[in-house]
């Protein structure tokens, strides 16, 4: 038998409800918080751990054992938070129609271009690192794992967690490039 429990029955079960907000401020309280890292565990305890050593059954239990242990905790976050809400106050009196024109094409134009098209661009850098040209695979290439080539050698791009992939099919003749995306780069490791 399969049960689904919302979060908001385990609310109802455990006795803990949840306030209310007007529409819109818990989705930019979530942002604000996540700028100004306001409820991590240097500001708020290290919740996983906490949970474990509470020995109560309720969530007033829980709110006097916890504010015994980090009085100002709360407060801490709080002032935290609500400075973040004031840079992004701040910053949404700069937003005009231009601003939002400009941020769409970019998100449209450019950086689709530059994520749908990253091989190229670390074929071109594999290249000008070895002081050689590159080229992209045409389809009868790209049918036998081949990606591009720098100079006249082969090379297949693939992300980093192919090589942990257990019971791949694909047997790759070339050379690898691998490639790990993060929030700005890419970083590119090159296995001959």
């Amino acid at each position: 038998m399969k049960i689904k429990l919302s979060f908001d029955e385990m609310r109802d079960i455990l006795e803990a409800p949840a306030p209310s907000f007007p529409k819109y401020v818990a989705p930019l309280l979530n942002l604000a918080n996540q700028y100004a890292q306001g409820t991590r565990p240097k500001v708020v305890g290290q919740m996983s751990e906490l949970i474990q050593d509470f020995q109560g059954r309720t969530v007033e239990e829980w709110r006097a054992w916890y504010l015994r242990r980090y009085p100002e905790a709360i407060q801490a976050a709080t002032k935290k938070i609500l400075d973040m809400l004031r840079r992004l106050q701040t910053a949404m009196e700069s937003i005009d129609s231009d601003a939002v024109r400009r941020w769409v094409e970019d998100l449209v134009i450019f950086k689709t271009f530059v994520g749908l098209r990253f091989q190229e661009a670390i074929l071109k850098r594999v290249a000008a690192l070895r002081k050689t040209s590159y080229r992209l695979s045409e389809p009868h290439e790209e049918a036998k794992g081949i990606d591009g080539f720098v100079g006249d050698r082969p090379v297949a791009i693939k992300p980093e967690t192919y090589r942990t992939k257990p019971g791949l099919s694909e047997t790759i003749e070339s050379e690898i490039i691998f490639y790990k995306k993060t929030k700005n780069v890419i970083q590119i490791d090159i296995e001959e």
